[in-house]
């Protein structure tokens, strides 16, 4: 678990499946990434972090807002999927429900996120990446303090999708601190 002034950072429980699953229903949300997600998939997504948590202790966690949502959304690290030049790679990544855009909470937990994964796991890089058109995202990794590297055609991604160009930030520690100046 992992505290932050206004969040926590948490394993998975299966009351978070059902929300997770709405959060992944909703188009708005899933805009930049694949497409929206069956009930099915969306449950197989929190498993997968769940095994990635037992198997290399850390995760794309479950994030509550205390006094606020008992679940916002799922924050965190997590190794890239994928074969790319960059790779391997551990990568941060958040998603968050709609309803808590705009309040800093991606940022927030992220940071924390990436902290833990500097400190406490002893990595020494992590990436991000988004597609092209995802402003708000690549807000978020400058907030981070990443740094735009390269720019890269997703592999999972059909060759004529409007989503496949995608941008790859990176944060290098060499002292623990998680980038922060």
């Amino acid at each position: 678990m992992i505290a932050t002034p206004r969040l926590i950072l948490r394993p998975w429980s299966d009351r978070d499946f059902a929300p997770f699953a709405a959060l992944n229903a909703d188009p708005v949300v899933m805009r930049y990434l694949r497409g929206v997600l069956t009930r099915e998939d969306s449950d197989a997504y929190a498993r997968r972090a769940q095994r990635h948590l037992a198997d290399h202790g850390f995760c794309k966690w479950a994030v509550e807002a205390p006094g606020v949502a008992p679940f916002i959304g799922a924050v965190g690290l997590s190794h890239v999927r994928f074969d790319a030049d960059f790779t391997p790679a551990v990568e941060v990544a958040w998603r968050l429900d709609r309803r808590f855009w705009g309040q800093g909470y991606a940022t927030e937990a992220a940071r924390a996120a990436m902290q833990d994964g500097f400190t406490r796991v002893g990595l020494k890089e992590i990436v991000a990446f988004t597609t092209l058109g995802n402003i708000p995202s690549q807000r978020v990794m400058e907030r981070l303090g990443m740094m735009r590297v390269t720019e890269f055609d997703h592999p999972l991604l059909a060759e004529n999708s409007p989503l496949r160009r995608h941008i790859l930030y990176q944060l290098e520690t060499s002292d623990g601190t998680g980038g922060r100046r």
